[in-house]
């Protein structure tokens, strides 16, 4: 887990949905940090920090650009 970096935070499980699909696409390994517990509680977003999108090191700019351009995206636009 020390190679992994946090490249966005989201505050609702909705706003992952998609995103996970692309990162799978692209063969990035990710995960979600307190995904399973925004899940159970989503009213504790504030209080966790959000859902914390932890990418390997090598994997940084290919996932910080499919970020980018799904917030770009007009059709798929994270909330």
């Amino acid at each position: 887990m020390n190679n992994f970096v946090t490249v966005a935070v989201f505050d609702y499980p909705h706003q992952i949905t998609v995103l996970k699909h692309l990162l799978d696409q692209a063969e990035i390994e990710y995960f979600f940090e307190n995904e399973t517990m925004m899940n159970i509680v989503p009213m504790y977003s504030q209080a966790l920090g959000g859902i914390k999108l932890k990418v390997h090191r090598e994997d940084v700019e290919a996932a910080k650009e499919i970020v980018k351009k799904l917030s770009d995206d007009s059709n798929l636009k994270i909330v």
